[in-house]
């Protein structure tokens, strides 16, 4: 039977994304994980690849075109079959005779360029939509600088500030001028879509989950000398900065291991609410981009070294930055950690990423006096590396003597540090 490919849905904000060029064309074998075609979205650009292995009987879609998640971009045929193709309305389609291997030479039907729309939509990045629909510009004045007439960001910031387009935006929709390009103090700016996704699950995870939350101080010194003693050769020998987050990774999951009740969630189930404990800790570490958020996952860390934590984690929060994430590489987190102190803050409470049932923010590393008393009983004071750890947690689910287990867990795992750095 033929397969499906269908537009993935590249993070939680996302609803759409735009083919920029196929990879393969009909007729072609294609393996099971090849690359198929490549996609762009506001967060991410990525390479798409094949659901199975087969032949590529169909393409729906031409490059430069948009489309919403879930929707069927193109058909995988059986090798040797012959797929039959339903016309679809007003949608570019490429259509394939009876397949072969190899494929016979045939007469095929041109993809022609999906014609631009008075808003431009079929040749212009999403992003470039959305920065123009916020500074109500008509992409159909805009011309594209990228392959094939793409209209890209940077040709529409270029034309938002253009004197002739900020006075007919000003004369028209005054509304939908962005607070950084020449807003007037007061003016209401409409959300952004991604934006307005964000809030309704944020609003939809405090609905759902009673949150409660336990802030922990955690003396990082031990940690700080470690790093600083192993950092040149870390990178050296393995080819990435070692920062503190693959420690606190490290310990996090050290103290999910002891309490999976905290890497468990809740789920209807027939008979009501079940609580579903996994079988892997799948570490959601969430990145923040230009106007939004997403949350790449390291897959089963409870089976990665500390190197191959400290690489997997640099490498997807690289990849989350310059929009090359993959689809499998977001979503299906069962814990997340969020750097709250990366601007400087003691501490945040941060919003459970739903379905998960907790949440771990990182606050921020000071230097701080700190009362020590040694084996004796006798007291002193001395100048120590000190970090704040906020767990939120779901309170159907998790107790507070549940939570406070797993702080002093992963506490003690960063205050008694006996891993191999490598």
């Amino acid at each position: 039977m033929p397969t499906e490919v269908i537009m993935p849905q590249m993070g939680e904000s996302i609803f759409e994304g735009t083919i920029t060029k196929w990879l393969k064309k009909i007729g072609d074998t294609v393996a099971v994980d090849e690359p198929l075609f490549e996609i762009s979205t506001d967060k991410v650009d990525a390479e798409i690849p094949s659901p199975v292995a087969g032949v590529l009987a169909e393409i729906r879609f031409a490059e430069g075109a948009t489309v919403e998640v879930n929707t069927i971009v193109a058909v995988i045929g059986e090798v040797g079959s012959a797929v039959a193709v339903a016309q679809v309305p007003q949608i570019p389609i490429q259509k394939a005779a009876a397949l072969q291997v190899p494929p016979p030479q045939v007469a095929q039907e041109p993809i022609q360029e999906p014609a631009p729309s008075r808003a431009g939509r079929m040749r212009s990045s999403p992003l470039a939509r959305r920065i123009a629909k916020e500074h109500g510009i008509d992409l159909s004045r805009i011309a594209g600088t990228g392959t094939g007439g793409r209209i890209g960001k940077d040709d529409v910031l270029r034309a938002a500030q253009s004197p002739s387009t900020q006075q007919s935006v000003q004369k028209s929709a005054p509304l939908q001028v962005a607070p950084e390009l020449s807003t007037l103090p007061g003016e209401p700016v409409p959300l952004t879509r991604m934006r307005a996704i964000i809030a309704d699950r944020m609003i939809e995870s405090v609905r759902t989950s009673p949150h409660v939350y336990s802030v922990y101080k955690v003396d990082m010194t031990r940690i700080a000398r470690l790093r600083e003693q192993h950092r040149a050769g870390f990178e050296q020998r393995h080819g990435v900065k070692l920062t503190f987050m693959p420690f606190i990774a490290a310990a996090a999951v050290a103290a999910l291991r002891r309490f999976p009740i905290v890497n468990a969630s809740l789920e209807n189930a027939k008979d009501g609410l079940a609580i579903r404990y996994h079988w892997t800790i799948n570490l959601g570490i969430a990145v923040a981009l230009d106007g939004g958020l997403i949350v790449p996952v390291v897959r089963e860390a409870e089976a990665a070294s500390f190197v191959a934590l400290a690489r997997t984690i640099a490498d997807l929060a690289l990849r989350a930055r310059t929009k090359k994430l993959s689809p499998d590489e977001v979503g299906g987190s069962t814990f997340t950690l969020t750097n709250a102190g990366a601007f400087g803050g003691e501490f945040g409470m941060p919003i459970i990423n739903q379905p998960e049932s907790a949440i771990l923010a990182v606050g921020g590393l000071r230097k701080e006096p700190a009362v020590l008393t040694d084996a004796d009983g006798n007291d002193s004071i001395a100048i120590r590396s000190m970090q704040y750890f906020c767990l939120g947690f779901d309170h159907r689910l998790i107790d507070g003597a549940d939570g406070g287990k797993f702080m002093l867990e992963f506490k003690k795992a960063l205050e008694n540090w006996d891993q191999e750095i490598g």
